[in-house]
């Protein structure tokens, strides 16, 4: 048994952590000073690494450091015997097993969803009166279909993040006709439950909108945890870069298309993919088949400190993806003096942190030769568009850092209208 002022906590484990019972008297008051928030989401940096997961990471972190009593609700990632890989300041608890969260082309498996959802609601069942807030990803839904479940009777306050809002087209695409019509529609059920939503474009804020969501919407510019220090030019390479997880929507293969054009006008121009996923043999493929060995590399996963030894060097950070919800590299290597060239797509939400000419271009189209156009303008402006990155960036650093997101979602922690 452990105490509380006024309250008893009653907390068993069962197993490792996954079946927890709390005792709580409702929450006094309602402020932003010593909160108790559950953040939700299946997945934990650095046993999976993402955008989201950093998001989650740092803020659970962040919000520990201020004095907030957090607990981070999860898929159990590591190995039995270990333990998460988290500031000891963040109680972890899982939800649910460890499984294999993708399949074998590199999109999320259907039952992990699902058990997780379940994990969430018993979880919430038994304890969710002991939180202020719930923060969770709208994504995978069943989680967040089972904390808008059971937070009228809880009653603590529901904040969403939504990181992206698939079109009907895209739901189609990636599932096929029947299941993608059905997860069209349970997006839209988990948009309809009463929440504070968060997102982090104006692309898919609107269409969270469009969507009905029930709620106020705010949109976060700042992802970035790095130093906002006004970064300093380095002597450029010409090289193109390229990072991220290898899978189909990042169009990797489209990326070592445009070089081979791009190398014919470039003298000496090489290019870098780092990354892995299940896209790594299609693009060590496309390397071959476009006769680029020698000149495009794909080493695979690359440390902390060899990715900011690359960035640094690169001509450009080069993202042909088609599918963006915010698209944090490119702050990344502007953070380092870096342009990039991104493409132009109705679900990419990169394009809005490109600033034409200034930090990058944008190809117009989802093509080999506009994308090579975009790397030759990057290369025939030099230094000046190097010297005009650092000053973009100098400029937005405050508006783009993870601190003045966590202060606006801590902001909105106090808002009465989140336990609406």
């Amino acid at each position: 048994m452990i105490g509380g002022s006024g309250s008893q906590r009653y907390v068993y484990n069962a197993g490792e952590g996954v079946k927890w019972r709390t005792r709580l008297a409702a929450p006094a008051r309602w402020d932003a000073s010593g909160m108790r928030i559950c953040v939700v989401y299946d997945c934990l940096f650095p046993h999976t690494i993402g955008g989201a997961e950093r998001w989650y990471r740092n803020l659970s972190e962040r919000l520990a450091g201020e004095g907030h009593e957090v607990t981070y609700l999860t898929l159990r990632q590591w190995e039995r015997g270990e333990r998460a890989q988290i500031d000891a300041g963040v109680r972890v608890l899982t939800a649910g097993p460890r499984m294999a969260l993708y399949t074998a082309n590199g999109r999320r498996r259907i039952l992990p969803p699902f058990v997780f959802g379940l994990g969430v609601f018993a979880h919430l069942l038994g304890n969710g009166r002991r939180y202020d807030v719930v923060h969770t990803c709208s994504f995978p839904y069943f989680s967040l279909l089972a904390a808008g479940a059971v937070r009228p009777f809880a009653r603590y306050a529901l904040v969403v993040d939504w990181f992206e809002v698939w079109s009907l087209s895209y739901w189609r695409e990636y599932l096929g006709g029947a299941r993608g019509r059905f997860g069209a529609l349970v997006q839209r059920m988990c948009a309809l439950i009463p929440q504070r939503a968060f997102c982090f474009s104006e692309l898919h804020a609107a269409r969270l909108r469009e969507e009905g969501v029930r709620g106020p919407v705010t949109i976060l510019r700042g992802l970035y945890a790095g130093t906002t220090k006004p970064p300093i030019p380095h002597p450029v390479e010409p090289v193109v870069l390229f990072a991220g997880r290898l899978i189909p929507e990042k169009q990797v293969t489209l990326g070592v298309a445009a070089m081979a054009l791009a190398v014919r006008r470039i003298e000496g121009l090489r290019g870098v993919f780092l990354g892995e996923g299940p896209e790594i043999a299609a693009l060590r493929a496309a390397i071959s088949g476009h006769g680029l060995r020698g000149i495009v590399s794909a080493p695979g996963f690359a440390d902390a400190d060899t990715l900011d030894a690359e960035m640094r060097r690169a001509l450009c950070m080069l993202l042909p993806s088609r599918r963006e919800g915010y698209g944090m590299v490119v702050v990344e290597a502007a953070a380092r003096a870096t342009p990039s060239v991104v493409v132009a797509g109705e679900d990419n939400a990169a394009v809005e942190l490109i600033e034409e000419g200034v930090n990058g271009f944008v190809a117009a189209t989802a093509e080999a030769e506009p994308i090579a156009e975009a790397i030759v303008r990057v290369y025939e402006a030099g230094i000046s568009l190097r010297e005009s990155t650092a000053s973009w960036f100098a400029e937005n650093a405050e508006r783009l850092s993870l601190q003045s997101s966590l202060k606006v979602v801590l902001d909105s922690y106090a808002r009465p209208s989140v336990r609406a």
